[in-house]
C-alpha cells in the first residue's frame, strides 16, 4: 500500500512542478514496490519530496508526506525529521514544525539550526531567541542564523551584538559567512569604526583573499562613505567579480564624479544589468538626463532586457528633462513588455506625467495599477498638491488612510506641505497633533516639514518650538529655520541660527543670502558673498543671481562687473536667472546700452526677462521704448502680467505719455484680464498728475474699487505740489491723514507743500501730528561709488574720517548758491542735516 499511495503523492508532485522551469520530473520517479527499495533509497526519495513540497509551499501536501512517513515507521531518522522541520518552515506551518521540533528525542545542531531559522522567517524572534539560549551546543551555522534572522527582521544593531558575543564564545570562526553578515550589517548602519575593526579582523583570520569577504569589505566600506578603503581592497584583487565591480561603479560616483564612474563602467571586462542600472541610475540621480536616456539606449542595442529599476531610473531622467515626449514612449514600451504595471514603475510613471503638467495621465496611471503601496499614493498626492490643488490633495491622503497603506514619514512629509498655505493651516495643526499622537513626530523629515509647513504660514514662533523638539537636526532643519525667519523680516534670529549651525551646505548660504537682500540689508550680503569665497565654499547659480541683485539694489557698478564676469567664467552666465539679475543690475545702474545687450543674447527669454528690460527702461525716463518692447513681447506670444504693466504704465508716467497711457490701462482688463491693482492705480494717477490732469486724476480715485492707500495719495499730492492747487491739496491732505499709517512718507510730502506755499501753519501742525503720533522721518541715505569703495552717507553721522573736509566743501556750495540768487528755503537741508558718509570695504 505505501508504494501505491507514495507514488500517486508524488506524481501530483509531478504534475504540479513540471511547471515550473528548470525542473525534472524524474527527481521524483519511484518504483511500484517499496519492498525493492532500501532505507538509504527511500529516506532520498522524501528527502526530494519534502523539498519540491517546500518550494511549492502546499500544506496540503506536507501534511500528507508528513502522514506517509509516519506510516513508514520512519518519522524517527532524525536526518528525515530535520528535513520534515524545514519543510513544515517553508510551508509557514510553524506549529507542526514546533510539535515535530519538540518530540525529536535526540535532536542535533542542524535540527536546532532549522527551527531557529523557520521561527526567524516567521518574524517570531522572542521564540527564536529562547530557542537560540537553550542550544546545547552551538556551531558557526547557529550564531550565522541569529545574525541574518535579526537582519532580516530590521534588527540590525542585534546582529553586531550576536556577532560579538560569538568572538567571545568562540576563540576561532571558521565560517566567513559570519563576517559577511556582521559587514552587511554594518554597511546598513554606517558604523565606520566598526567596519575597520571587522576588516582587521578579517585579515587576522586570514580571509582577506576570500571572494564573498572581499566584496562584502568593498560594500560596507561604499556604505559607510569610506570609498578609498574601498578602493584599496578593489585594486588588490587579481580578477574582481561583477559585483566587486558593480560596487566600485557606485563608489566612484560618491568620491571622485560621474565621470570616474562611467571610466570604471567601459573599463568592465564584462557587464551584467546590475551594471548597467547602476550606472544609469548614477547619471539620473545628478539629473544627467541626456547621458541617462544614451546608456539606456545602448544597454538595449546590447541585448540586456529592461527590468523595473531601469525603468524606475529612465522616467525619473524624462522627468528631471520634462520631456513629455519621451516619458510617453517609455510608456508604450513598458505597456508591451510588461502587462501589468508594478509600483515602482507605476511611481515613476505618475511623478513624470505630474511634473511634466499630464494630471489626467496620471490619475489613469494610478487607476489602472492593481495595488497602490507608499510611493505610487505620495506621487500622485504631490503632483496634484503642486498643481495648486491642495483641497484635492488632502482628499486623496483621507482615502489613502481608508485603504489601510501604511503612512510612511515621506507621505507625511508630502502633506504637510499641501498644508503650507493659509486656508489649510488648521488642518496642519491637526495632522502635527496626530504625528505627535503616532510618535512620528521625532522622524527627521517630518520634522522638517513640521517647521517648513509654520514658515510658510509666517507662524515663526511654532516653528521654532517644532525645531527645539527635534531629537534629530541636519542641515535642511536649520535651513527651514533661517526661512521661517526671513519670512517674517526677523533678520536678526536668522543670522543666530545661521551661525549656530554646525555644518552648512550651499543652500544654507544661499538661503541667508536671500535673507539679507530680500529684507534690504544688500551690504551684508555682500559681505556675506564674500566670506563665502575666504571659506571655499562653491557657489552656484542662486548665489550669483542673488549677489547680483545685491549689487543692483545698491547700484555698484564696478563690484557688480566684476560678480558678473565670475558668473560668466564658471559657467552661470547662461542661466536665465543670473542673466536676468544681470539684466536689472545695468538698468539700475543707469547702463542701458549694457542691459540692451544682455537681453539681446538671452535665447530664451521668458516673462522676467522682459519684465526687467520694461522696468530698466522706465525707470530711466524712456516711456517709448517701453511701450517698444512691450509690443515686441506681445508678438513673441508671451503674455503680460501685472508687472509687465507697471512697467508700462510707469515709463507712461515718466514720459508724459497720457493717451498711451490711458490705451495700456485699459487693456489690462480687456485683452488679458489683468484686474488694476493698487501699483496700477498709483501709475495712473502719477501720470495724470504729472499731465496737470488733476480732475481727472480725482475722479479717478473716486471711482475705485477699494480704498486709496498712501501711494495713490501720495502720488495724488505730489501732481497738486508741482501744479500749486491749494484746494485739491487740502482734499489730498484730509484723506491721507485719515489713513492714520505709520509711514512717514506721506507726512513729509504733506509738510513740504505745506512749507513750499509758506502756510508755516499747516506746515507745523503736520510736524506735531508726527510728534504726537511717534512717527519719525527715516534718515535720509545714498551714496557714492568711489575708488572701488562705496560711502554710504547718512543725516547726522560724524563717523567718517573726512567729516571737516565735507562740511567745509559743502558750506563753499552753500555760499556759491546764496551768491546766484537761490536762498535757502524751508525745504533746503542746511549743514547740520547734509548726509554724511559711512564706508563698506569693496
Amino acid at each position: 500500500m505505501f508504494g501505491v499511495s507514495f507514488e500517486r503523492s508524488t506524481r501530483v508532485l509531478v504534475r504540479r512542478l513540471s511547471t515550473q522551469p528548470h525542473f525534472s520530473a524524474e527527481c521524483l520517479f519511484f518504483h511500484h514496490s517499496s519492498s525493492q527499495q532500501s532505507y538509504m533509497e527511500i529516506s532520498q526519495k522524501f528527502y526530494q519530496a519534502m523539498k519540491a513540497c517546500s518550494s511549492l509551499s502546499s500544506i496540503p501536501l506536507a501534511h500528507k508526506l508528513h502522514a506517509q512517513l509516519i506510516s513508514t515507521g520512519l518519522d524517527s531518522s532524525i536526518f528525515l525529521q530535520n528535513h520534515l522541520l524545514h519543510m513544515y518552515s517553508a510551508c509557514s506551518l510553524l506549529d507542526d514544525a514546533s510539535r515535530v521540533f519538540y518530540s525529536i528525542h535526540n535532536p542535533n545542531v542542524f535540527t536546532w539550526n532549522t527551527m531557529i531559522n523557520g521561527l526567524l522567517d516567521s518574524g517570531r524572534i522572542r521564540d527564536a531567541e529562547k530557542l537560540f539560549d537553550e542550544m546545547p551546543v552551538k556551531d558557526s551555522v547557529s550564531w550565522t542564523t541569529m545574525m541574518s534572522g535579526y537582519f532580516r527582521n530590521g534588527r540590525i544593531e542585534d546582529s553586531l551584538i550576536v556577532f560579538a558575543s560569538m568572538f567571545r564564545c568562540c576563540k576561532y570562526v571558521s565560517d566567513p559567512f559570519s563576517f559577511t553578515c556582521a559587514m552587511k550589517a554594518c554597511a546598513s548602519l554606517g558604523f565606520i569604526n566598526f567596519a575597520r575593526q571587522l576588516h582587521g579582523l578579517v585579515e587576522k583570520f586570514d580571509f582577506g583573499s576570500n571572494m564573498p569577504i572581499q566584496s562584502s569589505a568593498i560594500d560596507m566600506y561604499i556604505k559607510c562613505d569610506e570609498v578609498i578603503s574601498a578602493e584599496k581592497i578593489f585594486l588588490r584583487i587579481p580578477e574582481p567579480s561583477l559585483f566587486c565591480w558593480n560596487s566600485m561603479i557606485y563608489g566612484y560616483s560618491k568620491l571622485y564624479g560621474i565621470g570616474k564612474a562611467f571610466d570604471v563602467f567601459t573599463q568592465m571586462p564584462e557587464r551584467d544589468s546590475v551594471s548597467w542600472n547602476t550606472m544609469i541610475s548614477i547619471f539620473s540621480q545628478h539629473n544627467f538626463g541626456i547621458e541617462s536616456l544614451g546608456l539606456f539606449v545602448e544597454m538595449w542595442k546590447q541585448g540586456f532586457k529592461p527590468n523595473s529599476i531601469t525603468y524606475a531610473s529612465i522616467l525619473r531622467a524624462c522627468t528631471s528633462l520634462y520631456d513629455l515626449g519621451w516619458g510617453t514612449h517609455l510608456h508604450a514600451r513598458i505597456v508591451r513588455a510588461e502587462p501589468n504595471l508594478d509600483v515602482l514603475v507605476g511611481g515613476g510613471l505618475i511623478d513624470m506625467y505630474t511634473k511634466c503638467g499630464h494630471l489626467r495621465f496620471a490619475r489613469k496611471v494610478f487607476n489602472s495599477l492593481k495595488e497602490h503601496n507608499a510611493v505610487s499614493w505620495t506621487s500622485l498626492i504631490s503632483g496634484v498638491a503642486q498643481f495648486g490643488l491642495e483641497e484635492e490633495a488632502l482628499v486623496l491622503f483621507n482615502q489613502m488612510r481608508e485603504s489601510l497603506v501604511a503612512l510612511d514619514e515621506f507621505t507625511l512629509a508630502t502633506v504637510l506641505g499641501a498644508c503650507s498655505a493659509q486656508k489649510h493651516v488648521l488642518v496642519g495643526e491637526q495632522l502635527h497633533g496626530y504625528l505627535i499622537k503616532a510618535g512620528m513626530d521625532s522622524s527627521v523629515p517630518v520634522g522638517n516639514a513640521l517647521v517648513a509647513m509654520y514658515a510658510k504660514c509666517e507662524n515663526s514662533h511654532e516653528a521654532n518650538r517644532v525645531f527645539e523638539l527635534m531629537p534629530i537636526k541636519d542641515v535642511i532643519s536649520w535651513t527651514s529655520m533661517i526661512t521661517a525667519y526671513s519670512q517674517v523680516g526677523n533678520v536678526e534670529k536668522a543670522q543666530e541660527y545661521f551661525d549656530k549651525m554646525p555644518e552648512r551646505n550651499i543652500i544654507t548660504w544661499n538661503s541667508m543670502l536671500t535673507t539679507y537682500v530680500q529684507n534690504g540689508y544688500w551690504e551684508e550680503g555682500l559681505k556675506l558673498y564674500n566670506l563665502m569665497q575666504r571659506k571655499g565654499v562653491d557657489p552656484d547659480w542662486v548665489t550669483y543671481a542673488t549677489t547680483i541683485s545685491a549689487c543692483a539694489d545698491l547700484a555698484v557698478y564696478k563690484l557688480g562687473i566684476q560678480i558678473v564676469a565670475l558668473a560668466e567664467k564658471l559657467g552661470f552666465g547662461s542661466n536665465a536667472s543670473v542673466a536676468n539679475s544681470v539684466l536689472t543690475m545695468y538698468s539700475k545702474c543707469g547702463r542701458m546700452e549694457e542691459a540692451q545687450k544682455v537681453f539681446d543674447s538671452i535665447d530664451e527669454k521668458n516673462l522676467i526677462t522682459w519684465n526687467a528690460l520694461m522696468l530698466g527702461y522706465a525707470q530711466n525716463g524712456q516711456g517709448r521704448k517701453v511701450i517698444e518692447i512691450f509690443e515686441d513681447m506681445l508678438s513673441m506670444d508671451c503674455n503680460p502680467d501685472h508687472i509687465s504693466y507697471t512697467s508700462v504704465l510707469s515709463g507712461c508716467s515718466h514720459s508724459g505719455l497720457v493717451t498711451e497711457g490711458k490705451h495700456y490701462f485699459s487693456s489690462m482688463n480687456k485683452d488679458f484680464g489683468i484686474c488694476p491693482a493698487s501699483e496700477h492705480y498709483s501709475c495712473m494717477v502719477d501720470l495724470l498728475g504729472r499731465a496737470g490732469l488733476l480732475e481727472e486724476a480725482k475722479n479717478l480715485i473716486d471711482g475705485l474699487p477699494f480704498k486709496p492707500n498712501v501711494a495713490i495719495w501720495g502720488a495724488f499730492l505730489s501732481a497738486c505740489r508741482i501744479h500749486r492747487n491749494s484746494k485739491l491739496v487740502e482734499f489730498g491732505a484730509r484723506n491721507l491723514l485719515e489713513l492714520e499709517v505709520e509711514d512717514s512718507g506721506g507726512y513729509v510730502l504733506l509738510a513740504n507743500i505745506y512749507s513750499d506755499s509758506g502756510n508755516s501753519e499747516g506746515f507745523a501742525g503736520v510736524r506735531n501730528l508726527m510728534r504726537n503720533k511717534g512717527i519719525q522721518k527715516n534718515p535720509g541715505c545714498s551714496w557714492v561709488e568711489v575708488d572701488n569703495r562705496v560711502h554710504v552717507f547718512t543725516v547726522d553721522d560724524t563717523n567718517h574720517p573726512q567729516t571737516k573736509d565735507i562740511y567745509i566743501m559743502l558750506e563753499d556750495i552753500n555760499r556759491k548758491i546764496e551768491g546766484i540768487g537761490h536762498p535757502h528755503g524751508p525745504t533746503n537741508s542746511n549743514c547740520s542735516e547734509f548726509l554724511i558718509p559711512k564706508t563698506l570695504e569693496d
